[in-house]
């Protein structure tokens, strides 16, 4: 079952990125091919494993743009084999991965039938928590005012 967030796109201001997301979740439930597991490796680091029998490196494109992770691959059709029984599917997908704010792919590589790709998330100085000095008086550097006795 697919929603149509329609009417709330027309009534709401601002949240256009959070029903695109939304729809991006329903999206990608319905999709099952090819299958895939996303592993946290420590805090920062996490992995996307992807199940790619029978295809090879120069028959996928990885893609990032705009916090999105693009997986296409297309497999050429060959007339050379005759298959009695074909369980392993090698048709043409296009899978698409939203990444957090700051998690960017730093490789892939193709391991046992499988396309590991790389995630971390690299917080900019900028952007992580510091400690601010506090200025004030301290107790060597307490004056007092003297005046006149009343």
């Amino acid at each position: 079952m697919r929603y149509d967030w329609t009417p709330l796109w027309r009534s709401t201001i601002g949240f256009d990125r959070l029903f695109d997301v939304l729809d991006e979740v329903q999206r990608t439930a319905e999709e099952t091919y090819p299958p895939y597991n996303i592993e946290r490796l420590d805090e920062n680091r996490f992995q996307i494993s992807v199940a790619l029998a029978g295809f090879t490196p120069d028959e996928v494109a990885l893609t990032v743009a705009q916090n999105t992770l693009t997986l296409e691959g297309h497999k050429a059709e060959t007339d050379e084999k005759t298959f009695v029984h074909r369980g392993m599917s090698t048709r043409s997908f296009k899978r698409q991965f939203t990444l957090a704010d700051h998690v960017e792919v730093k490789g892939a590589h193709f391991e046992n039938g499988l396309l590991v790709v790389e995630l971390q998330r690299e917080i900019p100085e900028a952007m992580k928590p510091r400690r601010i000095a506090i200025a004030g008086a301290s107790a060597g550097q307490v004056k007092q005012i003297e005046g006149k006795a009343a």
